[in-house]
Order: structure tokens, then C-alpha cells, then sequence
């Protein structure tokens, strides 16, 4: 344990942690101090049943927001990799509000096959519900930050499968039923003020899938966690931007907020002593925040008007500030996108033909 915390401790990548996180996370409360943006308000829910989807739920921002959202009438779908962990979440909901609806799901949100399942599998439940055949809100809040490397079944680096590449995948899938949504449907994606710490970028197939970091001596994984978490930003504007183009009414608006330091369970893979530390000098500072006060902004981001859209809150109370000026970059966004689709599309011909292989040995 003692050579372990040494390690980390004389690492590269502590100390970006401990000062470019610590400065992106200053810089965005200084962009929130000199914010010219009015607060916006949250709306009420616009449907009788709303449905909403919320990734990472069993602990944690997942957790608080499920428990929030449901006392606020929603039909929660908690998604997350343990069933005995959702099992035990959806009865702390219940013990707190009898009334919650409520619907688990076992998903592996790092692995493509897993979330197309997941696709079918609440597409049925709707129908075997009896429900319509939409969803009004995806909360994208999955996220990890891995210690070392490992890989997929897909072969891409599990953080960011996890932390950038599930949400653009389950978002493009989820499209049709927020579209069929009889009121404005919403997608919400939980970034981070680390991507701020990101001064340059490629979009490239190797960065993307995280391939070009398992070359790297010594896992790298507080440059792999900001650069998921950038494309996480990029993704969100340009979804904004597209969704747009097809639909100048804004049916479904997408948003990115960042919750601050949240006390989560996110730094279980590092020295206990050390994450305790760190811990006590964010409260000392007042810059720690409980899961059941992160969620504000997360919130405000899920609940605010329907117009509202390509938005970044960050600070609660409805606040919003501007990303860094790399989130920006139109052009690479695009290529983030178009990168991101080659490999959604190969991943569902890697699934189709892996199904039917599967169905013609059975046959």
C-alpha cells in the first residue's frame, strides 16, 4: 500500500491532478463570478407521465438525481452495471417516496452490445407497459476514472467507452423515442471542468477509442478522463447545432452541466489516504459538495425551459457559464462526430453479424 500511494504520489498525472484540476475548477467558478448570463428558471414536467433515463444510477449524482426526478413525478429508468445495486437503490427511493415509479435496467455501458440490448429491452418494456412508445428525458451521467488501463470486448479503453462513447451511442439510439415524445424531450450530459485543462485535441479513430493511450509506458488516466470529458462537450454543442438543422422548433434540446467536486465513490481506485485528503482540503475550502447538493445543477439543466438549449450549467441556482474555448471548435467538433459515427456504424454491423451468427449455430 505504502509503495502504491508512492507511486501515484511521484506520478505525472497526481500532479495535473492536483493543480490543472484544481485551476480548471477555479476558472470556473471565476467565469461564474463574472457571468453576464441571467439565471434560468426550471419548468415543471409537461407530461402527465414523463419518462426519464439516467445513466450511473446507483450511487452517487445518478442516485440523487433519481431520487430527485422521481419525487418530482418522473417515471425513472435507473441504468447501471450491478443489479444488486440497483435493487438496493430503488428501495432507499422507495423508503423515502412510497409513490416512486420506478424501472431498473442491468447495463455494461462500456461495451456497444450491451446498450443495443438495452435499446430493445426498453423499447419492450414500454410496449408491455402499455406505455407510449417515447422517453422525455436521457440523463447521460455514467463516468469512471480508471487507475490503469483495460479494454473492451469492442477493444476501445473502458474509460472512454464509459465516460464519452456510451453517451453519443445511447443518445443516437434513443433519438426515435425522444422525437416520438408529445412534449419537448430533453438529453442532458454530465461533463466536467477538467476539460478545461485540454489545450489540444485530435479526433482521430486512436484518440477516440482510447487506443492510442494503452501504447502510453504509464497509463495516463487523468488525460484520458479530460480529454472523455471534452468530447463529451464537443458532442453535446454539436448535437445541439444539428438537431437544429432538422428540427428548427427545438423538439428535443440538449444540454451539458457540470456538477463541481462531488463527494462520489469516483476516486475508489486510487490510495484511500490520499482521496480522503484531498477530500478534507476541498471541504476546507468549501468547494466539496455532496451528491444531494451536485445535483442542482444537474437539475437546473434537466428542468429548465424548453427553449433552452447548447447551454453549460455550472454553480446551481440555475447558472450557467462558458466551457473553454476549445469546446468551441466547430470544426473539431465535426470531426469528433463524424469520427464517432464511423465507429457507432461499425458497431452495429460488429452486432448484427455477431447476432446472426449466433442465431444460425442455435438454428
Amino acid at each position: 500500500m505504502v509503495k502504491q500511494t508512492l507511486d501515484f504520489v511521484t506520478s505525472m498525472e497526481f500532479w495535473r491532478m492536483g493543480l490543472l484540476w484544481t485551476l480548471s475548477l477555479l476558472l470556473s467558478y471565476w467565469n461564474l463570478l463574472f457571468s453576464s448570463a441571467p439565471p434560468l428558471s426550471r419548468s415543471p414536467p409537461q407530461s402527465t407521465k414523463p419518462v426519464c433515463i439516467i445513466t450511473g444510477a446507483t450511487s452517487g449524482l445518478g442516485a440523487a438525481a433519481a431520487h430527485a426526478l422521481s419525487a418530482r413525478g418522473f417515471f425513472v429508468v435507473l441504468v447501471g452495471r450491478s443489479s444488486h445495486l440497483l435493487e438496493k437503490t430503488m428501495m432507499e427511493i422507495k423508503r423515502k417516496n412510497e409513490s416512486a415509479r420506478l424501472k431498473a435496467f442491468e447495463v455494461d455501458l462500456s461495451s456497444f452490445q450491451s446498450i443495443l440490448q438495452f435499446k430493445d429491452s426498453l423499447q419492450q418494456w414500454l410496449s408491455d407497459s402499455q406505455m407510449h412508445c417515447s422517453i422525455q428525458l436521457l440523463i447521460n451521467n455514467a463516468g469512471i476514472l480508471a487507475a490503469s488501463s483495460r479494454v473492451t470486448s469492442e477493444g476501445y479503453d473502458q474509460m472512454m467507452a464509459t465516460n464519452y462513447l456510451s453517451a453519443f451511442a445511447l443518445s443516437k439510439l434513443l433519438l426515435p423515442l425522444l422525437r416520438n415524445s408529445s412534449v419537448p424531450a430533453r438529453i442532458v450530459n454530465v461533463t466536467s471542468f477538467t476539460h478545461r485543462s485540454v489545450s489540444n485535441i485530435q479526433a482521430d479513430k486512436e484518440t477516440v477509442t482510447g487506443k492510442r493511450f494503452s501504447r502510453s509506458k504509464r497509463y495516463p488516466f487523468a488525460h484520458v478522463y479530460e480529454d472523455s470529458k471534452l468530447f463529451l462537450l464537443l458532442f453535446s454543442y454539436e448535437l445541439h447545432r444539428q438537431l437544429g438543422l432538422m428540427d428548427i422548433s427545438r423538439h428535443i434540446s440538449v444540454n451539458a452541466v457540470d456538477p463541481g467536486v462531488v463527494e462520489t465513490k469516483m476516486m475508489r481506485e486510487f490510495p484511500p489516504r490520499l482521496s480522503s485528503l484531498a477530500f478534507k482540503v476541498l471541504r476546507s475550502l468549501c468547494l466539496l459538495q455532496s451528491p444531494e447538493v451536485g445535483i442542482s445543477s444537474i437539475l437546473d439543466a434537466a428542468l429548465a425551459p424548453p427553449e433552452i438549449s447548447g447551454v453549460y450549467f455550472f454553480g446551481g441556482k440555475g447558472n450557467t457559464v462558458r466551457s473553454s474555448m476549445l469546446s468551441y471548435d466547430v470544426k473539431l467538433a465535426k470531426e469528433l462526430w463524424n469520427t464517432s459515427s464511423d465507429l457507432f456504424l461499425q458497431s452495429k454491423l460488429d452486432f448484427k453479424e455477431t447476432s446472426t451468427s449466433v442465431s444460425n449455430f442455435v438454428s
